[in-house]
């Protein structure tokens, strides 16, 4: 097993080449394009305009809440850059990637609180003031002192955010809020790509301890939102709606990218490998059980309600 610093250097070829793909693909785009801006009015305050009230937004309770949750997770961005350039530097193929990806992560942040706030989707004090604390508390990736640990994290958490904001685009309502989270989610499907083509590599140079780091991630992933004051109700709410669930997870986020990296498939492992695999392959039909048990009880669940109101 190569030291850290010689996996960074030797997955540097890897970076420099999809870093080219990246910058290839890539196309320049505009978040003030995606906002509309005609729908807005002054807020309450030092201009003196018109207060917020939630019958001012056409968006459902849980579309706001997954919204707010998007955009402050994407706000702790500054911690999410200390992370990795620390870890990966900041010269060279690895450093020029830290900061492109920083660069495109910042649209985020921006279209989803110039959405918000121009729509009146949210009470601009609540988000402030979530916005504070949620920052003021900062990030640390749990892997964030391992190369290859946050390799994979990064490749499964990217496309789990994808997919978040597409289905909250999905689910909003409005064709507005869709297209601009369809715009956001094909800055971090590149981004996943360039992660799990990392991960691919790092496969090649040590198959034992990037099957290890996987299976630590999987089987311990959270999303970087975790620390967002009352997030385990928020993700209820998310997962009760089918915006992002434990089905999702399992079939649109883990397998895509275990199967593309042929993680179940792998011949050559040994050791601790092998056993990492194993615990891998366990996880995961433990997790489908638990999604199958989820569906039922949202099903048996929405079953009651009708019932109720019908």
């Amino acid at each position: 097993m190569p030291s850290q610093t010689e996996l960074l250097l030797e997955l540097e070829p890897v970076v420099e080449a999809n870093l080219n793909r990246h910058l290839g693909q890539a196309t320049e785009w505009f978040p003030h394009e995606y906002v509309p801006w005609s729908a807005g009015r002054n807020f309450d305050g030092v201009l003196g305009g018109q207060p917020w009230e939630e019958s001012q937004s056409a968006l459902s309770d849980v579309a706001r809440t997954s919204l707010v949750v998007n955009l402050l997770t994407e706000d702790n961005l500054p911690s999410y850059h200390h992370e990795i350039a620390t870890l990966f530097g900041r010269d060279g193929a690895w450093g020029t990637w830290v900061h492109r990806w920083t660069a495109e992560e910042g649209r985020h942040g921006i279209v989803l609180r110039d959405y918000l706030l121009a729509t009146r989707a949210v009470d601009p004090v609540a988000l402030e003031r979530a916005r504070m604390s949620h920052m003021s508390a900062g990030y640390a990736n749990a892997h964030d002192d391992d190369a290859l640990h946050s390799i994979a994290y990064v490749s499964f958490q990217e496309l789990a955010t994808r997919i978040s904001h597409r289905n909250t685009g999905r689910f909003s309502g409005d064709p507005v809020c869709e297209q601009l989270l369809a715009r956001v989610a094909q800055d971090e499907n590149l981004h996943m790509v360039f992660y799990r083509n990392l991960l691919a590599g790092a496969f090649d140079l040590a198959p034992n301890e990037t099957m290890r780091a996987v299976t630590d991630v999987v089987t311990t992933f959270s999303m970087p939102g975790t620390g967002i004051e009352n997030f385990g109700r928020k993700a209820a709410q998310i997962a009760l709606a089918g915006i992002y669930d434990l089905r999702i997870h399992h079939n649109e986020v883990l397998a895509p990218v275990l199967r593309h990296l042929r993680v179940l498939d792998r011949t050559g492992l040994s050791g601790d490998g092998e056993r990492a695999r194993e615990e891998l392959v366990e996880f995961l039909a433990g997790l489908d059980a638990n999604a199958t048990r989820f569906e039922e009880r949202r099903e048996a669940r929405r079953q009651r309600v009708e019932a109720r109101t019908g």
